[in-house]
């Protein structure tokens, strides 16, 4: 959420809050500036591990899930579409006063107040820093909220509106999948594991008798303990690039995400390779795939001594990297 937009829309008395009770933020990245907010009567609402621990340390009730009656809530938006109707439902729902939304036009802030001009009354509209923040009260919004059950996908798994791929499977981690070998070592993780379909497919191999699903999005692992009933498998709510098992990893296996905006961001891809070489035993081994042109491969190389691609079409590529470099103390 953009500081500039709720300062000038609070200084200009665009959009009025209540003079008690408690603030919702729904969805607010770990940089979010909320200091004109009254920090002792938010609630931050985060599922993404990292954004919700950085809020969280900041001194901010936070937590996954709406709780309780709010006397006015914030929005975030995020790239979803669904899951931002979602949120708005949620909003609205647990909201006594005003709800304010908070987004960038690329995220799709323009259409959005189209939409709930149709429904309810939209007071001032702040533009900024290529973005909007308008406030509204009223509406009907319940054909917005989420289904309890989820959305059934192919095979019978179960998503949610915002989760990596909650239409279907990723193409990725199909081809991911279709390159693994029949018997796979005993302890594995699953890295970014989402909501489940790679780590239930890993359990159908032969060999395994450990799996760790680390996933960092709170729904997304909802949704895993859905689709996965087998016992071997174990749930963290982690970020996956600061996760520490207490037992080295005989295998890592991954589909990393690479966007933390519209933009592509091949950091994150690269933070996953050194954490799973620091996850892994000396003989440790780690499959991915990744984007063709995602430049992976000198990453993995710096942090295994065996790196080589087994699979890949245009789209994708499956690297195989064995045997963890380790520092020199």
């Amino acid at each position: 959420m953009a500081s500039s937009r709720l300062t000038t829309a609070l200084e200009d008395g665009a959009i009025s809050l209540p003079p008690e009770g408690r603030i919702a933020v729904f969805r607010p990245r770990a940089d979010a500036d909320l200091s004109e907010l009254p920090r002792e009567r938010v609630h931050v609402i985060q599922g993404f591990k990292p954004d919700h621990d950085a809020l969280a340390a900041q001194g901010y009730d936070t937590s996954v899930a709406p709780d309780g009656r709010y006397a006015a809530s914030i929005v975030c938006l995020t790239r979803s579409k669904s899951e931002i109707r979602a949120l708005i439902a949620a909003a609205v729902a647990a909201t006594d006063g005003p709800v304010i939304v908070d987004g960038l036009k690329t995220d799709g802030v323009e259409s959005l107040l189209r939409d709930i001009r149709k429904r309810a009354d939209v007071g001032s509209v702040v533009s900024k820093a290529h973005g909007k923040l308008f406030g509204f009260s009223g509406g009907d919004f319940s054909d917005w909220v989420a289904s309890p059950d989820g959305n059934r996908v192919a095979d019978g798994f179960v998503t949610v509106p915002g989760v990596f791929s909650a239409d279907g499977i990723d193409a990725g981690s199909a081809a991911l999948v279709a390159a693994l070998p029949d018997k796979l070592p005993k302890r594995i993780a699953d890295l970014g594991a989402g909501w489940g379909y790679l780590s239930r497919e890993i359990l159908t191999h032969a060999g395994v008798t450990e799996l760790h699903i680390i996933e960092a999005e709170h729904a997304a692992l909802d949704c895993a303990r859905r689709n996965i009933s087998d016992e071997r498998a174990q749930f963290h709510w982690a970020d996956a690039t600061l996760f520490t098992p207490d037992t080295p990893f005989d295998a890592v296996i991954s589909n990393p995400p690479f966007h933390t905006s519209r933009a592509a961001d091949p950091a994150i891809g690269r933070a996953f390779i050194a954490a799973a070489a620091r996850m892994l035993k000396p003989g440790g081994k780690l499959w991915l795939v990744a984007n063709r042109h995602l430049p992976y491969e000198a990453e993995a190389a710096k942090h295994f001594l065996d790196v080589q691609e087994i699979a890949g079409d245009r789209s994708f590529k499956v690297l195989l990297a064995s045997k963890p470099r380790r520092e020199r103390r």
